[in-house]
């Protein structure tokens, strides 16, 4: 197994990796950079995104504002070096880092840790 790109949110902790439960989401060349995808993880429905730095960030596909699953839907971009994705409804962006919302820092999208192994994207939701 060769992890070849790895990304975790802020409040992750280097626990036991061995411990986590990832679950292969699609192939690394299947994501277009900035365009997020869909996936179900452990009941857990998630948006996928690429940056064009070539960086994997997983986030909830719960908009919190207008509580539809429509984040893989949004415009991904960046906000000087922050990679965010904005809500398709009421374009509020969300940093991809922190999940942290960048125009109402009281509101955020939960982050999942991601890797790449073997050119397949993996998500963990523990």
């Amino acid at each position: 197994m060769t992890i070849i790109e790895q990304h975790a949110p802020a409040a992750y902790t280097a626990r036991d990796e061995a411990s986590r439960t990832w679950t292969p989401v699609c192939a690394y060349t299947d994501l277009v950079p900035e365009l997020g995808v869909a996936a179900l993880v452990a009941g857990e429905q998630v948006a996928v995104f690429r940056a064009f730095d070539g960086r994997v960030f997983a986030v909830g596909n719960r908009d919190p504002y207008s509580g539809a699953c429509v984040m893989s839907r949004g415009i991904a971009g960046t906000r000087g070096d922050e990679p965010f994705v904005a809500t398709p409804m009421h374009k509020q962006a969300f940093s991809l880092v922190t999940g942290i919302c960048l125009d109402d820092p009281g509101t955020a999208l939960p982050t999942y840790p991601t890797r790449v192994t073997d050119g397949t994207v993996e998500v963990s939701v523990e």
